[in-house]
Order: C-alpha cells, then structure tokens, then sequence
C-alpha cells in the first residue's frame, strides 16, 4: 500500500478537485504543469539555490540533550524556524512562485492565518518583483500584528477578512473569491497541503525537501536514515507533510501528529478536525470537515492562528484513518506549557503551532534508545504578546 495520492489527485479517498466552473481551466492547467515544471531541469536548479542561498537551508537536525533526558529517549529538533522569515513556509512559497511564472501569471494572491504563510509569500513577491495581496482574518490581524506589518514592510496588500471569525477558514474564501474574479492573470499561493488537486501535492512535495534532510542528516548522526518517531503538528498540515513526505510508505516509522484542541475537544472551542471532523467538501476538497448535522461548517477555535481551521489536508485525513498516523489534540494549555518547557530547557521559543506537537511529548512513554524527530515548524517572535500573558499571571 501506498500513501502517496493517486494520479486522480486522491490520498484514499479524499482529496480531488471540487471547483466552481469558473476556475477550471486554472485548475485543470496547473494539473497538467505542475509536474513537468517541478520535474525540470531549469526549475530544480533555481529551486535548490534559492533554498540554499536565500532560505538558508539545509535547516539544522538539532539533538535536543536536556529535553531528551527529560523524556528518557533520544531527541532531534528539525529547526525550521531557523529558515528565512522565521518558519517552514518559506520552502513552499519559493517554489510555487517558481511555478506562477513559468505559467505566465503576473499577480500572486495567498491567505494566511498565523501570518508566517503571509510573510513568506510577501517575501518571494518582493523578491521576483510581482504584486501581492494577502487575505487575513480581522481576528488574526489583531493577534499577529507583527506578521502584518512585516508584510506591509515588503509591499504586499494586507485585505482585511470581516465573514465567520475572521480566522484562516474565512481568510481561505476571500482568497478563491478575488480567485475567481481573475483566473487569467492570478496565481494563488495556498499555504497549506489543503485545496483542490494539485495544491494538496505540490505544495507537499514542495516542503518535502524537510524529509529528505532528516534522511541526510539522520545518517550522519545515527547511523541510520529513518527514525522510531516522526512527530509534527497539523493545521492545514504543510510542515507535516513535509516532514512525513519520504517516510510515508516506510513503516519501521511511527507517524504522531498533533492537532489544536483548543479548551477541549467537547468544549465547543476546539479545532481538532480529525476527531470531530465529518467526511466533507472544504476550499475545493473531499476530506474531514467540523460540521454541524445540516453540513454547514462550525467555526474551530485555537489559541494558535495557524492551526485553527475547521478542515485537515487530505493526506492527513487518509493516513488517519488508515491508522498510519496517531493523531492526538493538544488543548492549549498543554501547548502552552510546552512553549515555556522548550524555552527553559533549550532556549529556543517555538512558534505556538510548534507548541501544540511539543505538547504531545508526555504523552507517550518512550524508550531509551529510540530516536524521535520533532518538527518546530516556526519561531515564536510572532506569539510573544500571547506568551507574555502567561508570564505575567
């Protein structure tokens, strides 16, 4: 069995594309390039050196010493956050960029929650010298000012979201509305593994340079490429399926994921979609989905912008329920705790995406001489006003 999606652009059976007539020729052309521009020559080249040369990679397989005595077993930090603007995203944008101008596209559109999404896309704009608009939720806005004037900085349109929550969701449906209003011209950056196909596999394949590393660095540290625990947290679920992306099929590798609970999953504020979630069509994909009896969506809730979307990437929900993934929900305050217990015992503050897996540690019992990695998928200069909060109870 494979893990892998199908060539219907199907993890099992979630997945597909589900779209409003409108951008079907958008859609159906970046089907039909997105491989033969990701699988050239030309592309391969500008992609590694941009990694290599502007996003600083590879990032560094950190062997975290006090944590791991903590927690009695051997732990490696995959330092995204050490990447150029402060997180993983930085990896997906630099090739989707690439791929918006071997199309032809002129403008660049993206949504973003947390904001690193936001940046990371304000950014390769700045760089190729092509406009951007960034949707984002008034919610979000308030609580990650500096991503927002982080992108301001580097000339992006920051379009407020005023519908549902105004969080990552409603962020999504203004971005395939401005989509929709210009498919000629318009090359929408999904910062996520979620949305219809290609996006689910572009964008992990594009962050599977992740994996690939850990393999690379693994074997010069261990002795051997793969190891007992890959662990990761999952929103939409970009870091993690990069982080998963060359382990998917090998199963000597046990996959742990880590979603937002919120205040509890059976509090009524929580974004834990793989366990609440129902079997659903969401931003153009089959797959789990928070939704009420009638299908209309329910609004999740996290303490973290980047995991509070009431839907999962595909490829997230097929491994789940193939239980090739133990996917848990971290409330907040276990998250929470997480971030000060890495910060005291490493000196690194996670972004609180990060926190949610971080949380997940005391959870399982493991032993001595396994080896688990565990993504921090951003820093937390974003979170300090949350962190500060916490500080100062």
């Amino acid at each position: 069995m494979s893990y892998q999606v199908d060539e219907k652009g199907y993890y099992g059976r979630f997945g597909g594309a589900y779209i409003p007539e409108i951008l079907h020729k958008c859609v159906e052309d970046l089907q039909k390039s997105y491989l033969t521009i990701l699988e050239s020559k030309s592309f391969g080249t500008e992609y590694r050196d941009l990694l290599r040369d502007y996003a600083g990679r590879p990032s560094p397989l950190y062997f975290a010493k006090r944590l791991s005595e903590k927690y009695g077993c051997r732990i490696y930090l995959k330092r995204e956050d050490l990447n150029h603007t402060g997180a993983h995203k930085i990896n997906n944008t630099i090739g989707q960029i690439l791929v918006a101008q071997r199309m032809g596209k002129t403008r660049i559109i993206a949504e973003t929650g947390a904001g690193q999404h936001g940046v990371a896309t304000a950014t390769v704009c700045a760089l190729m010298n092509m406009p951007c608009v960034v949707y984002m939720g008034k919610t979000d806005i308030e609580r990650q000012q500096p991503n927002v004037k982080k992108m301001q900085m580097l000339g992006a349109a920051v379009v407020p979201v005023l519908s549902g929550n105004m969080t990552l969701k409603d962020a999504t449906n203004e971005a395939i509305r401005d989509w929709c209003c210009h498919p000629s011209d318009t090359f929408y950056i999904i910062g996520s593994t979620v949305g219809p196909h290609p996006y689910p596999d572009m964008v992990a394949r594009l962050q599977s340079v992740i994996s690939e590393e850990i393999k690379q660095q693994l074997t010069e540290k261990e002795g051997r490429d793969y190891p007992d625990y890959l662990m990761a947290c999952v929103g939409g679920g970009s870091n993690a399926a990069g982080t998963i992306y060359h382990y998917l099929d090998d199963e000597r590798t046990k996959i742990i994921l880590a979603e937002a609970g919120g205040e509890g999953i059976l509090s009524g504020k929580s974004a834990a979609t793989i366990q609440l979630g129902k079997e659903g069509i969401i931003h153009g994909a089959r797959t789990l989905v928070m939704q009420n009896e009638d299908g209309q969506i329910e609004e999740p809730y996290s303490i973290s912008a980047g995991l509070d979307y009431p839907g999962i990437g595909p490829i997230h929900a097929n491994i789940a329920e193939k239980k090739r993934a133990e996917v848990i929900a971290i409330n907040d305050d276990e998250a929470i705790a997480a971030v000060f217990e890495l910060t005291r015992l490493e000196g690194i503050i996670p972004a609180l995406e990060s926190a949610h897996i971080l949380g997940a540690l005391p959870k399982f019992g493991f032993k001595r001489d396994d080896v688990v990695v565990l993504t921090v998928s951003g820093r937390g200069d974003k979170d300090m006003d949350t962190y500060l909060k916490f500080m100062n109870q």
